[in-house]
């Protein structure tokens, strides 16, 4: 790299302990930068490594149980039709007068009226596992009281 002339002639000026306290904090400003860029960010992910394995392992562990969920209702055998009819409106009887089912072949409409979130999501488990109901569509609002309306589609597993 050829150096323009007003800085080469500048350096020849210089004395030699001058030359080298420039090359010397050159060298130090370019470590710095290095560590900032390079070094730095690396030794904190190490350090975050440490920190974050055992709610990793924690979550690991809650994926596996998961899966097993998964792979035990994939194992159960499936219901008839009729049968899971049967098993969803027996279902819906938890949510009391707020629900109300229409069926046109396999697709299942439920209407909700003032259901409480939680009282929702335990129906939805129970339609899933015990009537293999799959949600399709779903049209939910959040009321003044805080529970939902609207209404849920869904598909009885087919054979």
């Amino acid at each position: 790299m050829k150096i323009p002339s007003p800085l080469q002639a500048r350096w020849g000026s210089m004395s030699r302990r001058e030359q080298q306290l420039l090359i010397t904090a050159g060298v130090l400003v370019l470590a710095a930068v290095f560590w900032w860029l390079a070094l730095a960010p690396a030794l904190n992910t190490l350090r975050l490594a440490n920190q974050q394995r055992p709610l990793l392992a924690a979550q690991l562990q809650h994926m596996q149980s998961l899966q097993a969920q998964a792979q035990a209702i994939q194992a159960q055998p499936r219901p008839e039709p009729d049968e899971a009819r049967r098993l969803l409106q027996a279902s819906l009887k938890s949510l009391g007068s707020a629900a109300q089912m229409q069926v046109v072949g396999e697709r299942v409409t439920v209407t909700l009226k003032g259901v409480a979130p939680d009282t929702l999501a335990q129906w939805l488990v129970q339609a899933r596992l015990n009537a293999r109901a799959v949600p399709a569509e779903a049209r939910l609002g959040r009321n003044a009281a805080g529970t939902w309306d609207g209404m849920l589609v869904l598909n009885l597993a087919a054979r």
